[in-house]
């Protein structure tokens, strides 16, 4: 927000009570509130890492490869490896996170006279994309337990005529995953548009065992992309890499957009060593899966109020938990006991990354000291 002393600049009427995006980055014991990988990379990783960026920094006087073609093969290989979905290199993009990459999308498909659509509740950065690309911002709404119905979808697909629309699954903040039939309904209402089908897979790493990727529908459907990132599963949020698989056609209309040599050969060297690791790497999703079933079942045992915490399923690396009548409340009383959660999503609920199993520990024993004594407190 513009403070009433600040100097008088030409800034965009829209952006005038706009705070910046931003989780508390707060230093405390436990931090379990951005959905970050809590394993930090091996010795082994650390050192092909370096080992990869030395080399780059020998031809640092030379602007990097502009189209990363090493990068994007690396990245179809891996795809091959986790979906069982083999792409041409030139169906990969890339860019400084998944976000960037959003924005080259609405950058293409979006702006002025154009509708960008979602279904909350969903990830809160996919306004501020339409926002900054001048997109209108429209939302259907989800039911009750998260999950979203066809024919609502379709029916609001069919009533906003939006240029994109933006599908996260495993979804953010609720961890719910769409089944295969929902995204074909969104796609098949979106080629009579026409429409670009965004699935945001930021999560799918850590999706349950028979939960598809939406990459198995690429081949049948031109107009859908599908995007990833290396900051969940590749313990890598601090590499700032995000990714998308699309039609070729699709990722060409991105290079239309986006700023010459916007990958740094710095960032395309340490992408690619951690992908040299992927089995050590993605060898710590299956330990977090269980981490994060087990804690959904601990919730769901606890109780406040005399009723039951309220649990989402969830195909992500967080639980969405609730309800509260006072959640900031809890949320602070987390806090004050050295463990940083997410105050985010519906009123009422709150969302814990999945931690270590002691950080999972140091989470369940601060949450029923805060319930306890909220239950005091009411007496």
């Amino acid at each position: 927000m513009i403070t009433p002393d600040a100097p008088a600049l030409p800034l965009r009427p829209e952006l005038a009570d706009e705070v910046p995006y931003g989780a508390p980055q707060l230093d405390v014991p436990v931090r379990l509130n951005v959905n970050e990988n809590p394993y930090a990379p091996s010795d082994a990783v650390v050192a092909t890492i370096s080992r990869y960026v030395a080399d780059a920094a020998r031809e640092l006087n030379r602007y990097p490869d502009r189209d990363f073609s090493a990068l994007r093969a690396d990245l179809a290989d891996y795809l091959a490896v986790e979906s069982g979905v083999r792409l041409d290199p030139a169906q990969v993009w890339a860019a400084n996170g998944s976000n960037e990459v959003m924005l080259h999308l609405l950058q293409a498909f979006g702006g002025p006279g154009r509708t960008a659509l979602s279904f909350a509740p969903t990830y809160s950065m996919y306004p501020e994309y339409a926002r900054d690309t001048h997109t209108r911002w429209v939302t259907g709404r989800r039911a009750e337990d998260f999950t979203l119905d066809p024919a609502h979808a379709v029916a609001t697909i069919e009533a906003e005529r939006p240029s994109v629309i933006l599908l996260a699954s495993p979804n953010n903040p609720t961890g719910t995953a769409l089944p295969p039939s929902t995204v074909e309904a969104v796609l098949e209402a979106a080629a009579r548009i026409p429409a670009v089908v965004v699935v945001d897979e930021a999560y799918a790493e850590f999706r349950r065992e028979g939960v598809p990727s939406a990459l198995e529908l690429l081949d049948a459907h031109p107009h859908l992309a599908v995007t990833r990132t290396m900051s969940k599963a590749f313990a890598a949020a601090g590499l700032r890499l995000g990714y998308l698989a699309a039609s070729a056609a699709l990722v060409d209309a991105l290079r239309v957009v986006r700023l010459p040599y916007h990958l740094s050969a710095v960032t395309q060297a340490a992408a690619r060593a951690a992908l040299a690791h992927r089995d050590e790497l993605l060898g710590q999703v299956a330990d977090l899966r269980a981490e994060r079933d087990d804690l959904v079942t601990w919730l769901r045992d606890q109780q406040v109020g005399g009723r039951p915490l309220q649990v989402a399923d969830t195909d992500a690396n967080f639980v969405l938990f609730g309800t509260f009548a006072d959640r900031h409340a809890v949320w602070q009383g987390l806090l004050d006991r050295g463990v940083l959660i997410r105050e985010t999503g519906p009123d009422g609920w709150l969302r814990v990354s999945v931690g270590t199993p002691a950080e999972t520990r140091s989470f369940q024993d601060a949450l029923t000291d805060v319930v306890a004594e909220t239950a005091q407190k009411e007496q």
